[in-house]
C-alpha cells in the first residue's frame, strides 16, 4: 500500500544520527499548599517561568496541569539527569508564587465541579469537541519517546510493544485515591481517561502505509485535526522519529521514571533487532485489552493471561522474565543501573506507597504534602516514599 502524497504529516523524521534515544514527557500538577488543591493558575504561571525553563514547560488541558519535556538524549542517564534538573528548578521557580509541584497520576481528592479547563486555543478546541468530558478530573501521565530510524521498524516496535503495555502500567501505577476515595484500583487514571476518545491500545497495522491511511482517513474527513488527537496508550509519532509510549501512570519520584525509562528503551532495542514476542501475541486484542483491566486493578499483584502460552502468569515473575532478556540491551545502551532498579518498584508500587502513607499519615491532604515535598531529587531523604 502506498502513502497518500497529500499525508504531509507522515513524514518520517530521519535527522537522529542514533537510533533508540529517548525523550521523557511528565505531567504534574500544580497545588497550592494551604490546603493541598490542584491550583488552576497555569496562565500565570507559564509568563513567570525563566526562559530556559519555559522551553520545557507546556500548558496541558487543566490549568492546574503542566508538562515538563526533556530534550532527546543518547542515554537513560542523560535523560534523567535532565530530568531532574527540570524538577528542581521548576520548584525553586514556583516558590516566589506560593505554589507547589507534586507528581501522582491523580490528585487523591480533587472533584470534577472545582476544574478549570485552560485557556489555550488547543484545550478550548479540544472543549468544544469533548464537552464535559474534558472537564473530568485530571489525570497525570508519564510519556516517553524512543527513537527509531525508519517508519517500518516503527511500526514492527507499536506492534509489538503492544504486548508490553499491560506489564508497563503494572509497574508504574500510582493512583488509588480519586475524590477522596480509596478506589480499590492500583491506577485510577487508566478508566478515567478511558472516557476521552481515540485511547486505549490501538491495532496492530501490516505496515506503515496502513497505519498512514487509517490515521489520515480520519483527518481527511475532520474528525481531529492532526494525529496528535489519538491518544493511543502506544503511537507512531513521525515528526520526531519515534514511537511514543503512553500508557504509565506518572512517578512520584525520579527514580522511578527512571527504571520506566530504561526498561522502555531496553525493550525497543530487544524487539526491534530481536523479535521477542510471537506474532500469535500480536493479534489477540482481546487479550491485550483484559490485560490492560487488570494492571490497571491490581498492579504488580495482577497475575496476567499470556497470549501465547495461553495461562495466568503472575506480573512480578513476567518482570523477572523480561529484566533478564532486556539485560544485554540495556547493558549496550547504557542503563544496566536503571534498569536494575525496576526491580525494587515491581516490588512496591507507587500505588502501593500511597496507600501506606495516607494510612500512616492519617489523610489525604498530608499524602499530597509528602508528594510535594519529594518532588525534587534534592528533598529531605526523611520524608521520602522509597524509590518510585
Amino acid at each position: 500500500m502506498a502513502i497518500r502524497e497529500g499525508a504531509l504529516w507522515a513524514r518520517w523524521n530521519t535527522d537522529q544520527e542514533w537510533a533508540y534515544t529517548v525523550g521523557i514527557e511528565e505531567e504534574i500538577m500544580l497545588l497550592d499548599p494551604t490546603d493541598w488543591m490542584l491550583a488552576h493558575r497555569i496562565e500565570s504561571v507559564m509568563p513567570r517561568l525563566s526562559g530556559a525553563l519555559r522551553e520545557h514547560v507546556t500548558a496541558e488541558t487543566h490549568s492546574s496541569a503542566l508538562e515538563l519535556a526533556t530534550g532527546v538524549h543518547e542515554s537513560v542517564p542523560s535523560a534523567i539527569r535532565e530530568l531532574s534538573g527540570l524538577r528542581t528548578n521548576l520548584e525553586v521557580e514556583l516558590e516566589p508564587m506560593a505554589l507547589r509541584a507534586a507528581s501522582s497520576a491523580t490528585h487523591p481528592f480533587a472533584v470534577w465541579q472545582d476544574i478549570v479547563i485552560s485557556e489555550d486555543e488547543r484545550f478550548q478546541e479540544l472543549y468544544g469537541s469533548m464537552r464535559e468530558l474534558a472537564r473530568r478530573e485530571p489525570t497525570f501521565a508519564l510519556h516517553v519517546h524512543v527513537g527509531v530510524p525508519n517508519p517500518e521498524a516503527a511500526i514492527r516496535l507499536h506492534n509489538r510493544m503492544r504486548c508490553h503495555l499491560a506489564l508497563l502500567l503494572a509497574l508504574s501505577v500510582n493512583s488509588p485515591f480519586w475524590q477522596g476515595r480509596d478506589t480499590g484500583l492500583a491506577s485510577a487514571r487508566t478508566p478515567l481517561f478511558q472516557a476521552f476518545p481515540r485511547v486505549g491500545t490501538p491495532r496492530a497495522f501490516d505496515d506503515y502505509a496502513a497505519y498512514v491511511e487509517a490515521v489520515d482517513m480520519l483527518i481527511r474527513y475532520e474528525a481531529f485535526s492532526d494525529p496528535s488527537y489519538l491518544w493511543w496508550d502506544v503511537r507512531p509519532q513521525p515528526r520526531f522519529g519515534t514511537v511514543e509510549i503512553r500508557i504509565m501512570d506518572a512517578q512520584t519520584t525520579v527514580e522511578g521514571t527512571a527504571a520506566l525509562v530504561a526498561l522502555i528503551q531496553s525493550l525497543a532495542r530487544l524487539e526491534v533487532e530481536e523479535g521477542f514476542v510471537s506474532e500469535a501475541s500480536i493479534d489477540r486484542a482481546e487479550v491485550l485489552e483484559e490485560n490492560r483491566f487488570l494492571a490497571a486493578r491490581d498492579g504488580m499483584h495482577a497475575r496476567l493471561i499470556d497470549p501465547a502460552g495461553e495461562r495466568r502468569v503472575a506480573a512480578r515473575e513476567l518482570l523477572d522474565e523480561l529484566l533478564e532478556v532486556c539485560r544485554p540491551h540495556a547493558e549496550v545502551l547504557g542503563c544496566e543501573t536503571e534498569l536494575a532498579s525496576a526491580r525494587a518498584l515491581g516490588a512496591s508500587s507507587g500505588a502501593d506507597r500511597q496507600i501506606e502513607v495516607h494510612d500512616r499519615a492519617g489523610g489525604l491532604p498530608p499524602l499530597v504534602c509528602a508528594l510535594a515535598e519529594i518532588f525534587a531529587p534534592a528533598a529531605d531523604a526523611s520524608v521520602r516514599l522509597d524509590a518510585g
